[in-house]
């Protein structure tokens, strides 16, 4: 009779060997990384990370697939905020928190070398840029309904934007500067209803 699967103990083991394997691939890049590199990492045999993944693209897909459920936890948390604006600026701020890790580039531009060759790597990342999206959307909607955001934005591609320049904190990454505050200062100057003095 085969042993029942401890499906807690292979969510943790799936979860060291993404983590583990994240940092080798902001390092070393995905083809500089082997399955070897990766259980030493993750102090596991080298098989076994094949018993837990498929394949090496499978591991490097897990990175970004453990992203959706953090993001709707984020909105789910961010969207029960009283105040809209208060929590799309939380939201805003975890978000780019990333950015300060040193890996955060390294791994981002080895996203943009492999997200081509995997559509199911392609589909988690578009699926993941829904959830911030609409999420983002739904609180400068409600923002704008009590007056705090400008009437005239449309909340999607308002939303959007936000997202692109969160993006373009990444490309500057790095544990020496701080992107949270200067992002924030751009998101509301975005935001903020035009005065009647800035309208003329």
């Amino acid at each position: 009779m085969a042993r029942p699967v401890d499906e807690a103990r292979a969510a943790r083991r799936r979860e060291e060997i993404t983590l583990a394997a994240a940092e080798l691939f902001a390092r070393k890049g995905y083809e500089g990384t082997t399955a070897a590199d990766i259980a030493r990492a993750a102090g596991i045999s080298a098989g076994s990370v094949f018993y837990y993944f498929a394949d090496k693209r499978a591991v490097f897909r897990s990175v970004f697939e453990r992203d959706l459920p953090l993001s709707r936890k984020l909105v789910e948390r961010c969207h029960a905020e009283s105040d809209p604006l208060s929590g799309l600026l939380v939201m805003v701020d975890e978000l780019v928190e990333p950015a300060m890790d040193s890996s955060a580039s390294g791994i981002l531009v080895e996203l943009l070398r492999q997200v081509g060759n995997d559509p199911l790597l392609m589909r988690a990342i578009t699926e993941n840029a829904a959830i911030i999206q609409h999420g983002l959307a739904e609180l400068i909607e409600r923002a704008i309904a009590v007056g705090v955001v400008d009437a005239t934005l449309d909340p999607l591609p308002a939303a959007a934007w936000i997202q692109s320049i969160i993006d373009g904190a990444f490309l500057n990454a790095g544990p020496d500067f701080d992107p949270r505050s200067p992002l924030r200062r751009t998101v509301l100057g975005f935001l903020t209803p035009p005065t009647k003095e800035s309208t003329r």
